[in-house]
Order: C-alpha cells, then sequence, then structure tokens
C-alpha cells in the first residue's frame, strides 16, 4: 500500500495558542510528531494555515504544505493538503492517515495498527480505540465508542457509552469492557473526498464529534484496538507532563 500520512497543525487554539510550536526538551512539538510518523510511513506532510508553522517545519527539513484558514475541521484540512501533494509530486495513494498534531508521544505501533484495517478490501474509513482500564479513567472525560461484533464503530460519544443498567458504576467495568477512541483517521482517497464533502449532521453537531457524519449517512468506520495510550496536549498542565516523561 501507498500511504501518506497528513498532520494538520493550526496555530490557534482556545486553550494552548501555537501549540505546534511549543518547545518540549529543545524541539518543537510538532517536530516530535512528525519524527514519530517518519519511523513507520515515508510519505509525511504537515498541513497548516499558518507561516509561523511553515517556517518551523521547513528548518528541520519537513514536508508542509499551506492551507486555506476557512476549515472548520483538520479533515477538510487534509483533503486540501493531499490534493496539493498529490499534483506536486504525482503519487497516487491508497490510504491516507490523518494524524493529531498534539500527541509528541504518538507510539509509531498505533499507525502500523491503524493501517492493517486496510488490509480488508471493503474498508473505507478507519480509526483506533483503547479499552478502558480503570473506573478512574472512565469517568474522567474523553470520547467512548460502542462497536459491532466485527468491529465496525455504531456511535461515538461524549458520554459513557453504553450506559450499565442495574449496576452501580463502580461496577460497570465487570459488566462491559469500555472503549475510549483514539483520535486518529484513516480513510482512502475516495472516502476523504466523501467525507470532506458531506453537510454537517445532527449528531455531529450534538456531540461536536465529526466522525458521526460519516456514521450518519450510513458508511462504516473501521475500527483497530491498540494498548498504547498517549497524551494530547491541551493544557499547560498536559505540556508540563509529556516534557516531564520524554525527559
Amino acid at each position: 500500500m501507498n500511504i501518506l500520512g497528513i498532520i494538520p497543525a493550526r496555530y490557534g487554539s482556545t486553550r494552548l495558542e501555537g501549540k505546534p510550536l511549543l518547545d518540549i526538551c529543545g524541539k518543537p512539538m510538532i517536530q516530535h510528531v512528525y519524527e514519530q510518523v517518519k519511523k513507520v510511513m515515508t510519505n509525511v506532510l504537515v498541513a497548516t494555515d499558518d507561516e509561523r508553522i511553515e517556517r518551523v517545519v521547513k528548518s528541520f527539513g519537513g514536508n508542509v504544505v499551506m492551507t486555506s484558514d476557512k476549515h472548520n475541521t483538520g479533515t477538510n484540512r487534509c483533503l486540501e493538503a493531499y490534493k496539493i501533494f498529490k499534483s506536486k509530486f504525482d503519487i497516487d495513494f491508497d490510504v491516507v492517515i490523518n494524524i493529531q498534531g498534539d500527541e509528541p508521544l504518538l507510539e509509531p505501533e498505533q499507525i502500523r495498527q491503524l493501517i492493517s484495517c486496510f488490509e480488508e478490501d471493503t474498508t473505507e474509513m478507519a480509526t483506533l480505540v483503547i479499552p478502558v482500564k480503570s473506573s478512574e479513567n472512565l469517568f474522567n472525560g474523553g470520547v467512548f465508542v460502542v462497536m459491532d461484533k466485527n468491529n465496525n464503530a455504531l456511535y461515538f460519544s461524549r458520554s459513557v457509552i453504553p450506559y450499565v443498567r442495574d449496576a452501580n458504576k463502580d461496577n460497570w467495568q465487570k459488566q462491559h469492557t469500555f472503549y475510549k477512541h483514539v483520535g486518529m483517521y484513516g480513510f482512502t482517497p475516495k472516502a476523504l473526498n466523501e467525507f470532506a464533502n458531506l453537510s454537517q449532521t445532527s449528531l455531529e453537531i450534538a456531540e461536536s464529534l465529526e466522525q458521526n457524519r460519516w456514521l450518519e449517512n450510513g458508511n462504516k468506520i473501521k475500527v483497530a484496538k491498540t494498548e498504547f495510550e498517549t497524551i494530547a496536549v491541551d493544557t499547560l498542565e498536559d505540556l508540563k507532563k509529556v516534557r516531564q516523561m520524554i525527559k
């Protein structure tokens, strides 16, 4: 398979402005992510709308393209970046991987696990989940996923799903294995184009989760399970934790 990894990177962030350029042990965060992805893929690309990020990526030798500042999702930014890269280098790709730019502790094995979903010819879109191991992690936020017996996603929610009836919440994990979503996606180019051009749906808007748009239109999302945890840097506290771990 010929695979393109795209890392959307915006400068603006409501909680932590300039996040991709924050220093982590001598390197900007976007460089940490880029180098982790390069351990798995030959073709890696940062998609940004900010010249400061563009300069930094070029300074460490990374591939970067400037995209519109009008995109409301990372998926739409990925589609534009894919089209630019494909046109510039005249390369056809089988799969496009959308990788979060704020996870400097990303495990390369997670990308391999996601790519494995496309060994099935019927897979158009795929993502990762991780089993919840403790009650503490069950009720501390995140996005939850329920799946069918063939590991296709049924629904994504910011609520803990499923709801275990007639059981104390402290005992829920004895009744069911819960899964949290790991925000990395894979698409065939055809599915990426279709997804980005679909109108927003009611479930997507209600949960503020764009992946529900694909499901609500009757499509499938293949799910791979991972045991590798990552930490998204959304706050200064997250940043301190990641710096300490990398040290």
